[in-house]
């Protein structure tokens, strides 16, 4: 059976189900007046109902199950850093040019307010990372990545990404860097417009990597803070990071 004819008999079953409660009031009590201030009585609750039931109600459910998906979320998150992210931060962010006052801003992330993150993100779009690709081991980037790809393609096949934009956006960046490196055979011996596309490609894969990791960072302080301390040990822009606590 078609949705469409089971949704028009459904329909017309419970017409006919009122239809029949209708009439069998009107065999017992023979009150028609009753029954019409009845009907419209029902009749103006009804858009009460439906703002009750379908907008408020459902409002409500809905942002309960998309924080529900954002936590979820947030532990694949977790586990991309843990996994990837983090080691893939120190090594482009020890090429980057001009962060002389990045990574100290950055490497006290453990004393940010509220304020300081939301401040953070608005202004990290117009930070200019130049990455010094001649000095940025290629090979490494190319064998590592290689390495996780079915790690990242497994993170792909989660349907909360889907209630994530910019993560999502951060891992198609990942895999586009990954393809670019694996289809050259000499990384070492490339030239100046090349070196430039690659450069844009791993300027796009770190500018969306740091929103991702500040966002993620926030969420582990305001929830979780035995993470929270973790991670600001495991700092990728603290050069005296350490995970022992001293």
């Amino acid at each position: 059976m078609k949705p469409c004819n089971w949704k028009m008999w459904l329909s017309l079953s419970l017409l006919c189900l009122s239809g029949f409660f209708y009439f069998i009031n009107y065999l017992i009590f023979k009150d028609v007046n009753y029954m019409g201030r009845l009907f419209l009585a029902q009749l103006g609750f009804l858009p009460l109902n439906v703002l009750l039931v379908t907008i408020i109600i459902n409002q409500l459910l809905s942002v309960h199950a998309k924080r529900s998906k954002l936590a979820k979320l947030n532990m694949v998150i977790g586990a991309f850093f843990s996994e990837v992210g983090l080691a893939l931060l120190k090594s482009i962010s020890s090429f980057a040019d001009g962060q002389d006052n990045f990574p100290k801003l950055i490497k006290h992330i453990g004393q940010w307010s509220d304020q300081e993150f939301a401040d953070f993100k608005k202004s990290l779009p117009g930070y200019d990372f130049a990455l010094n690709i001649e000095e940025v081991k290629l090979e490494f980037l190319r064998s590592f990545l290689l390495d996780k790809r079915d790690f990242l393609l497994r993170l792909l096949e989660n349907p909360n990404l889907l209630e994530h934009d910019t993560f999502s956006n951060l891992l198609l960046a990942v895999f586009h860097l990954t393809e670019e490196l694996s289809q050259r055979q000499a990384l070492a011996h490339l030239s100046a417009a090349d070196q430039e596309h690659l450069g844009a490609d791993l300027q796009r894969v770190y500018l969306l990597m740091i929103g991702e990791w500040l966002a993620y960072m926030q969420h582990l302080k305001d929830n979780y803070a035995y993470l929270f301390s973790l991670a600001v040990r495991t700092n990728p822009f603290d050069p005296q990071a350490c995970v022992e606590i001293k």
